[in-house]
């Protein structure tokens, strides 16, 4: 510590090992692919599915990148903070430590930023195949027309509430959450390739992000055993696949009837992340022409990343109607 109430270094300190905690984001990792780029921007080729085993005639097929890819430009950006130095000397009640822990907090939530905007813009964005991520009409090669963008009508669905009666798009009934969710694994699991081979026979994991707004009833929906009106709940059949839900607040204002479901077990992801540098804090502290100048301190923090779609065919939106 310096004479003053708290030295420089200790913010440093205190700011990296609260980012080191990275709380609150733990759908990140599973919902995105991390790539390292050491330039201002990288193109990702899509090499398809690797090919399916066929009969050995006329020699081999051999099967080489598909033309269709994406490029991802990395963008610069910051935050910085501002600290009198009589603050920091005064500071007994710990509210500058509060301020700089927050802001590790922000800084952690940076990326469930970034891909929360894909996910809202996902229906009306272009990802590798030239389509919306989020869309009705997706084709490659052989796989013919598919749809990762659906909707279910739940008035339409066979189970109520205890009573027999719907509940509303916006505050549905847990069985009949259940069935959209289930609805919404169903399309994903029956994804074709671009050689017309099932994508997603394996798959196993999936994650529902909801609205807030909707967690309780979701969390209900993945969770009991049985649905309304004597029916199995198939998203509780722990021996068949395992559902989580976790929600999104940065959904909250244009989700309100809608929730994307994703498979997390496969080895491409729905999105991707890219970094070119590390996130870093950077000051102008004690002894610095700025504290001279203005009596204060600056800690600013730096990094230049982006954000992509990956595979569609590992994301599904669904709309209740």
């Amino acid at each position: 510590m310096s004479a003053i109430g708290l030295s420089s270094r200790a913010i440093i300190g205190s700011f990296y090992a609260r980012l080191e905690q990275n709380v609150g984001t733990e759908w990140i990792n599973a919902v995105s692919m991390m790539f390292n780029s050491d330039q201002e921007s990288e193109t990702y080729k899509w090499l398809g599915m690797a090919p399916a085993m066929r009969e050995w005639v006329g020699g081999r097929n051999a099967k080489g990148f598909r033309e269709n890819g994406l490029t991802i430009t990395n963008k610069h950006f910051e935050a910085t903070l501002e600290v009198l130095v009589r603050e920091a000397r005064r500071d007994k009640t710990g509210q500058l430590m509060v301020r700089v822990n927050e802001m590790a907090d922000r800084a952690n939530a940076h990326w469930a930023s970034l891909l929360s905007t894909l996910m809202l813009n996902g229906a009306s964005t272009v990802c590798y195949d030239g389509q919306y991520f989020f869309d009705t009409d997706h084709a490659e090669g052989n796989s013919g027309s598919q749809s990762n963008k659906i909707t279910v009508d739940i008035s339409a669905l066979p189970t109520g509430d205890t009573t027999g009666s719907h509940g509303s798009v916006t505050a549905p009934s847990v069985g009949e959450m259940a069935l959209s969710i289930q609805a919404g694994i169903q399309q994903i699991i029956g994804f074709k390739d671009d050689q017309g081979e099932p994508m997603n026979e394996n798959a196993r994991n999936f994650l529902v992000l909801v609205p807030s707004t909707l967690l309780n009833v979701a969390a209900a929906a993945v969770a009991v055993p049985f649905l309304p009106q004597g029916m199995n709940n198939p998203l509780a059949a722990t021996n068949v696949y395992s559902v989580g839900v976790l929600p999104n607040v940065r959904l909250n204002a244009s989700w309100t009837d809608t929730f994307a479901v994703f498979r997390t077990d496969g080895s491409v992801k729905p999105f991707i992340r890219q970094q070119e540098a590390d996130l870093m804090m950077k000051a102008k502290a004690e002894g610095s022409e700025f504290e001279f100048d203005n009596d204060a301190w600056q800690f600013g923090i730096d990094t230049w990343r982006n954000v992509g779609y990956g595979y569609w065919q590992h994301a599904c939106s669904v709309q209740m109607t």
